[in-house]
């Protein structure tokens, strides 16, 4: 590399960040490729508890030590790119047309293509002016943690709901970063402005959030909407009618209110997409799967979790017109999951056809796990109907 001096890499810096825009980012920060050593004990204490979703990267020397990924790393880059929170004219649930909610982050095409496009530019910005750099770009699914990569960088402070929360955009932003050798000034973290709030920690469905910046992903609605397998009685009813994240913590942030971007046409969300029909849900093949999700980033664990979902969204509204739908899945459907979720449902919403269809399928199924869902409903169904408080909760779910 041509021998450059500590004003050469300030003018440089100053050279990318006047250009982010133009590259599409909009945010850009500088941080030190030193190891996260605060972070070391923080993500020890996470895993020795149980509360790690499973998708992160399982060695944790390596998230919190960059030369571990990239030989000799002199700083890291960070962006955000930011992207809507509010939907134009969106579809209203009705009787027998019940409908699902997808989380704000698979709004559009899928952001891990469109933050690498972005990542990728920048990487050609900066290799026109230095051939012989060294880069590598990240997204959500690189060892390193976004997070503290953004925070060291000043794009915005780690908040309580374990956001990170910008000053101009709020926390409707994507994050990534760029390990490289060159040795750009570091800029100076952003203090934190959460103060004494703890909105978030309060409004979280099911407590996932057990202290300021601590998540208990095991309990956070966002992991187990992304789930495969079987889902708690104790979560289904907390689900709602979501089905793939969840919103809460973000929406209710006083640093988000009035604030929506739609500067990235990719991020503009189809309303029947991000807003979709229930019942047609439950029995689409993964050709049309594919075909009306496979562009969002909800559909990067498959059909299964959204299907099981919307199953749950269904009990939930306890919407008698889809006992037909959840019938046929409980009589016929391959996946045990799904058996299992459909029983719960027809639970919840009762009914002769609910139960003649609970009681046909207890005749002849045989995995354990749908026998005892089978049972809960059957007993679901001998049960008194639901108090105020959970007649409150359905209304605010039908919205």
């Amino acid at each position: 590399m041509a021998k450059r001096t500590r004003a050469d890499w300030v003018a440089l810096q100053q050279e990318i960040v006047d250009a982010a825009p133009s590259l599409g980012i909009d945010k850009i920060g500088f941080a030190s490729a030193a190891p996260f050593t605060e972070l070391r004990d923080l993500l020890l204490r996470h895993r020795e508890k149980g509360h790690e979703s499973g998708f992160e990267e399982p060695d944790i020397e390596k998230r919190v030590r960059p030369e571990l990924t990239f030989d000799a790393p002199q700083s890291i880059i960070a962006i955000a790119v930011a992207y809507p929170a509010k939907l134009k004219d969106p579809p209203r649930s009705a009787p027998g047309a019940y409908r699902g909610m997808i989380s704000r982050t698979s709004w559009g095409r899928d952001y891990h293509e469109v933050l690498r496009d972005r990542l990728a530019k920048l990487e050609g910005f900066i290799a026109a002016r230095v051939p012989d750099a060294r880069l590598m770009s990240m997204v959500d699914t690189g060892v390193l943690v976004d997070r503290a990569v953004a925070e060291r960088a000043g794009i915005g402070w780690s908040a309580k709901n374990c956001a990170v929360i910008t000053q101009e955009l709020g926390s409707w932003v994507f994050l990534g970063e760029m390990i490289t050798n060159l040795p750009f000034p570091p800029d100076a973290p952003m203090l934190d402005q959460c103060g004494d709030c703890t909105i978030c920690i309060d409004a979280c469905p099911t407590g996932a959030l057990v202290g300021p910046g601590q998540l208990n992903a095991q309990r956070c609605i966002s992991f187990i909407t992304q789930t495969k397998g079987y889902v708690d009685d104790e979560f289904k009813r907390k689900i709602g009618n979501r089905l793939y994240g969840c919103d809460t913590c973000q929406v209710v942030c006083p640093k988000n209110k009035g604030m929506n971007w739609t500067q990235h046409p990719e991020f503009e969300p189809d309303p029947e997409k991000v807003k979709p029909l229930l019942k047609p849900l439950l029995l689409m093949s993964n050709k049309e799967f594919k075909e009306q999700f496979g562009m969002i980033s909800a559909a990067w664990r498959g059909r299964k979790p959204i299907q099981r979902n919307a199953i749950i969204a269904l009990g939930n509204f306890r919407d008698s017109s889809a006992v037909p739908e959840l019938s046929e899945v409980l009589r016929s459907d391959p996946r045990p999951e799904l058996r299992e979720t459909a029983a719960w449902a027809l639970g919840r919403i009762g009914g002769a056809d609910a139960l003649a269809a609970l009681e046909r399928a207890q005749a002849v199924e045989a995995v354990p796990e749908v026998l005892h869902g089978i049972a809960k409903a059957l007993h679901a169904l001998s049960s008194p109907a639901p108090d105020k408080a959970e007649a409150a909760q359905e209304k605010e779910e039908r919205a």
